[in-house]
């Protein structure tokens, strides 16, 4: 039996991985998160036996230290982190702090018999785009934003501990990924909320940044396939999907699958955080994913026809 850590993992794509993951009797997966923009709702249906929830703050070692001492894990996933650019902007020493929770983990993992720690990175590496599509080898790595400094700084973590002590990593870019589980704090489930209130939709200057946008389905398919076929080991690997939509065309898009009344409305632009541009090259997810990648207008559909959980 695998033992799996997911910090995170009553965020968003952490609960996902671990609905997944809970499915094969033969792993058996600890979800650790403190709950800062976790919700225990997310977490697996108990009808799984396989797994256990830890509330913990991987930022603090002494809280962290005896959940991975315990266990002897054989795969980490490290997805536990602030998100959000609202809330990143707004908190730029609490987004820091993710530092001591990537280091700390990082060294737990090299003495505890990890054999292979998955790391999420994110499309905000790659800062405003240079070349189009975002490939992981050649497009430089240019936002001064501390998220996406963190997770710069994550992605070197990954490279100097398996440089130095052999310890194997793949590092996740994720791009836009939307589902049923997603906060409100993202474009894709804030455009859905307002759109099923008949509210106005809030489309920050003139609404044609483009965005790719990925469901989650693909995101967690293609992370499942990296940890049980061993595949992208000490790889760095866009995840995402590739067809453009601007802002604009997402909110009619789901104005029009709501047949909602709500008003798209433009307010100023924001002042920092919201790229112009932005799609991944995904050679390597494809490959991952093994399978072609669901559509925006289907995957939307699926997030209505799902239970809310907020």
């Amino acid at each position: 039996m695998a033992k799996i850590l997911i910090t995170g993992g009553a965020g968003f794509i952490g609960s996902c991985l671990a609905d997944a993951l809970v499915q094969n009797p033969q792993h058996y997966v600890v979800l650790v998160d403190n709950l800062l923009t976790g919700y225990l709702s997310k977490l697996p249906n108990p009808a799984h036996r396989n797994w256990k929830f830890i509330k913990c703050n991987v930022n603090n070692y002494q809280d962290i230290a005896p959940v991975m001492s315990a266990y002897g894990f054989d795969y980490v996933f490290h997805y536990g982190a602030v998100v959000g650019v609202k809330r990143t902007l707004d908190n730029p020493v609490l987004v820091l702090d993710d530092i001591a929770g990537i280091k700390n983990i990082l060294d737990l993992s090299k003495n505890t018999g990890v054999r292979r720690v998955f790391f999420s990175s994110s499309s905000e590496v790659y800062g405003e785009p240079v070349e189009l599509p975002q490939r992981e080898l050649t497009t430089p790595l240019n936002s001064r934003l501390p998220y996406a400094v963190v997770k710069n700084v994550g992605e070197a973590y990954c490279r100097s501990y398996q440089a130095e002590f052999g310890l194997d990593y793949t590092i996740f870019r994720f791009f836009n990924t939307y589902g049923p589980k997603q906060s409100t704090d993202f474009v894709m489930s804030k455009f859905i909320k307002a759109a099923l209130q008949n509210a106005d939709i809030p489309i920050y200057g003139d609404g044609e940044q483009t965005r790719t946008f990925c469901y989650i389905d693909d995101n967690v398919q293609a992370t499942i396939n990296a940890l049980e076929q061993g595949l992208a080991v000490n790889e760095t690997v866009n995840i995402g999907n590739d067809a453009l939509t601007t802002i604009a065309e997402l909110a009619h898009t789901v104005v029009q699958l709501t047949g909602s009344r709500s008003r798209l409305v433009h307010l100023p632009p924001l002042p920092e955080g919201d790229m112009t541009r932005r799609q991944p090259e995904i050679t390597r997810m494809r490959a991952l994913l093994q399978r072609p990648l669901l559509p925006l207008v289907e995957g939307i559909g699926r997030v209505l026809a799902a239970p809310r959980f907020e």
